[in-house]
């Protein structure tokens, strides 16, 4: 990323690094709003070209420069939330918010050098588990940008009403209609490491294509969730219960002998990841509640598995982003 200079300086400006220094939590915020890296990032980027083509009068008119990018941000995520729900009911199959790695295999990971700013990437907490992000994708675009902004990034119901354009009531209404949503459907999960021997435990068991033993593992009402983005052979409906999983695991084992099956964090949670020949072509979020898997979410769009370690025919640079100069 480049940053311009005051003309004839040489040295940065300080208000642009000020400026800049708001780019990790927008990053974190219209992800959370989106589920999509790509899209967090071009909202990003819309923000800063917003900011840059006003004149210095206008930015220095500007008492909170960071209040002003995250209002920015959200309105365009809000309008990005409204046609997303348009575009998703013409989308084939099922729509998964986009996983991501945990930040030390996202950056150190790949063999060709290439590093991600660490300004793009994304906190893993409980606010991007996949059963959260799962949840908030049943919300109305309004919800969820009151709820995200007040629970997860605490602005008063004062500055959220600015941004949605509504009375802080009805923001205050909004948020705790998509907690109700939260409460309701979204389990609390075990400690991280009761989590990691259950999903270990389930990776032994389809390896071993063990039908007893992955029923076992599997809460009876257990649903499978795939997004392939239309790729051929796909599952186009979710599997719901214990033993007819348990079988079309067994089934795509055998299928699929040439892959092999990691451990990895997915969205600061204990997941598994599918690659061949060494490039990553599926990636396997779980939710966990008590002793049993109660959810899986397997992705394969590959548009959707950008953040992730590619093969060495397909790496991916990183978006580079510059702000345009004045």
């Amino acid at each position: 990323m480049t940053t311009p200079s005051e003309p004839g300086d040489g040295l940065p400006d300080p208000g642009v690094s000020a400026i800049m220094n708001e780019r990790r939590q927008l990053i974190n915020l219209a992800y959370r709003l989106l589920g999509s890296l790509a899209d967090a990032e071009d909202v990003v980027q819309e923000t800063y070209i917003r900011w840059y083509a006003m004149s210095r009068q206008q930015q220095d008119a500007i008492a909170s420069p960071g209040a002003w990018l995250t209002k920015v941000a959200s309105r365009i995520c809000l309008n990005m939330l409204s046609s997303a729900r348009a575009r998703r009911e013409t989308y084939v199959g099922e729509w998964i918010p986009e996983p991501l790695p945990e930040p030390t295999e996202w950056i150190n990971g790949r063999s060709d050098g290439i590093t991600v700013d660490p300004a793009d990437r994304v906190t893993l907490d409980e606010s991007v588990n996949m059963a959260f992000l799962v949840v908030l994708e049943s919300m109305t675009p309004a919800e969820r940008v009151a709820f995200i902004l007040h629970d997860v990034f605490r602005y008063s119901f004062a500055e959220v009403a600015d941004i949605l354009g509504r009375t802080p009531a009805a923001c205050r209404q909004l948020a705790s209609s998509a907690r109700r949503r939260i409460h309701a459907t979204h389990a609390p999960a075990p400690p991280t490491a009761q989590q990691a021997r259950i999903i270990r435990d389930f990776k032994q068991a389809w390896e071993d294509k063990d039908i007893d033993a992955l029923i076992d593992l599997l809460d009876p009402d257990a649903t499978v969730v795939a997004d392939s983005g239309g790729l051929a052979s796909a599952m186009l409906r979710p599997i719901e219960g214990a033993e007819p999983i348990a079988r079309s695991l067994v089934n795509l084992a055998g299928r699929l002998r040439d892959m092999t099956i990691l451990e990895r964090t997915v969205n600061g949670q204990p997941g598994l990841v599918a690659q061949r020949d060494g490039v990553t072509v599926t990636v396997y979020a779980f939710e966990v509640a008590g002793d049993r898997i109660r959810h899986i979410w397997g992705v394969r769009n590959p548009g959707k598995l950008r953040p992730w370690a590619a093969g060495p025919d397909d790496r991916q640079t990183p978006k580079q982003r510059t702000v345009p100069a004045r």
